[in-house]
C-alpha cells in the first residue's frame, strides 16, 4: 500500500487519539496502545525514514508513558477486563456474533425440518445409541434420565470441560478462513434442531424444553459466542484491512482468544446447572427463573451493554 493511502485510512483515527487518547479508560487506553504499535510495525517496514513513521513513533512513545506510570495503579484488571475491555471487543464484533447466531439458528431449522420429513434423519445426526437410549426411557416415564445417569461432582467436571473442549475447537477451527468455524456452527446447530423435533415427535418437547434450556441458555450461548470468535481470527486472515496478513492475524487471533477466556464464567455455570439442577426436572416456574435471567443476561452483557458502553465512550 502507497504510503499516502495508508495515511488517509487512519490519519484520523491517529488525531482522534491524540487529543483525547490519554484520558480515556485505562483500557481502552491499552487497546489503542496495541493499535498504534501494529500501525508503527507496518509504517516502520513499509516507510522507515517516513515523516509517517516518526510521527507514529512518537504518538506511541506517549502512550508507553502513559500506560507504564498508571500500570502500578491497575489493581482491578481483573473486573475491567469483563467491565470494559471484553464488552469492547464485542461491540467491534457484532457482525460475526449476528453471523454465528444466525448460521446456528437456521442449522437449528434445517435439522427441525430434517426430521420432520425423514425419521431416520435423527439417527443419523444423534446416533443409533443415544436414540434407542432415549426410547428406552421414554416408556420407563423419564425420557431426560440421561441427565440424571452419573454423580453430580463427576458431571459437573467433565461437563465443563467438555463445553470448553467444544467452544474451544469451534473458536480455533477459524484459523481455516473462518470456515472450520461455520462447520462447527452448523453441525451443532443440526444437532439442537433434529434433538428439539425428536422430542416434540414423542410427546415430551415442553419437558425437554424445560429441562434442557436450563442449562442450554448458557451452553448454546457460549458455543455461539466461541463461533464469533473464530470469526474474528478467521476473518482477519481474510480482510488484513491496512495491516500485512500476519499482522492481521495476530491481531484478530488475541481478540478471538480474549473472547474464548470470557466465556469461562458460563462455562462454569452452565456445568454447575446441568449437573446439579437439570437432573431435578424442575417444575415450570423454577425453570423460568433460571431459563429467563440468563437468556436477559446473555443479551444484556454480549448485545446491549457494548452498544451502551460505545456510545457513553463517544459522547
Amino acid at each position: 500500500m502507497r504510503e499516502a493511502s495508508f495515511k488517509k485510512q487512519n490519519l484520523e483515527k491517529w488525531k482522534e487519539y491524540e487529543q483525547d487518547g490519554l484520558k480515556v479508560n485505562p483500557d481502552i487506553l491499552s487497546e489503542r496502545y496495541v493499535e498504534l504499535t501494529d500501525d508503527l510495525s507496518y509504517a516502520r517496514t513499509f516507510y522507515p525514514e517516513s515523516p509517517t513513521t516518526q510521527y507514529l513513533n512518537g504518538l506511541t512513545a506517549k502512550f508507553f508513558a502513559k500506560i507504564y506510570a498508571n500500570k502500578r495503579e491497575k489493581v482491578n484488571r481483573f473486573f475491567t477486563f469483563w467491565k470494559y475491555e471484553l464488552p469492547f471487543l464485542f461491540y467491534q464484533s457484532q457482525p460475526q456474533l449476528l453471523y454465528s447466531f444466525l448460521m446456528f439458528t437456521i442449522a437449528a431449522l434445517v435439522g427441525a425440518v430434517s426430521v420432520a420429513y425423514d425419521d431416520t434423519f435423527a439417527r443419523l445426526i444423534l446416533g443409533d445409541g443415544y436414540v434407542e437410549m432415549t426410547l428406552e426411557n421414554i416408556r420407563k416415564g423419564d425420557p431426560l434420565a440421561v441427565y440424571g445417569s452419573e454423580d453430580e461432582i463427576k458431571m459437573f467436571f467433565m461437563i465443563t470441560i467438555n463445553n470448553i473442549r467444544v467452544s474451544f475447537i469451534t473458536f480455533v477451527m477459524g484459523i481455516f478462513f473462518s470456515i472450520g468455524t461455520g462447520y462447527f456452527l452448523i453441525y451443532n446447530g443440526i444437532m439442537v434442531g433434529v434433538f428439539q423435533y425428536f422430542c416434540y415427535q414423542h410427546g415430551f418437547l415442553e419437558t425437554s424444553l424445560l429441562t434442557v434450556w436450563l442449562h442450554g441458555t448458557l451452553e448454546i450461548s457460549s458455543i455461539i459466542i466461541a463461533g464469533c470468535a473464530g470469526m474474528v481470527m478467521g476473518n482477519s486472515l481474510i480482510f488484513p484491512k491496512t495491516y500485512t496478513r500476519l499482522v492481521s492475524f495476530k491481531k484478530g487471533a488475541k481478540q478471538g482468544l480474549k473472547i474464548i477466556i470470557g466465556l469461562v464464567p458460563l462455562f462454569i455455570t452452565a456445568g454447575f446447572i446441568e449437573s446439579f439442577l437439570t437432573r431435578k426436572h424442575l417444575s415450570v416456574l423454577p425453570s423460568l427463573l433460571i431459563i429467563i435471567p440468563s437468556a436477559i443476561f446473555i443479551i444484556w452483557y454480549f448485545v446491549v451493554y457494548p452498544i451502551q458502553l460505545n456510545r457513553t465512550k463517544n459522547a
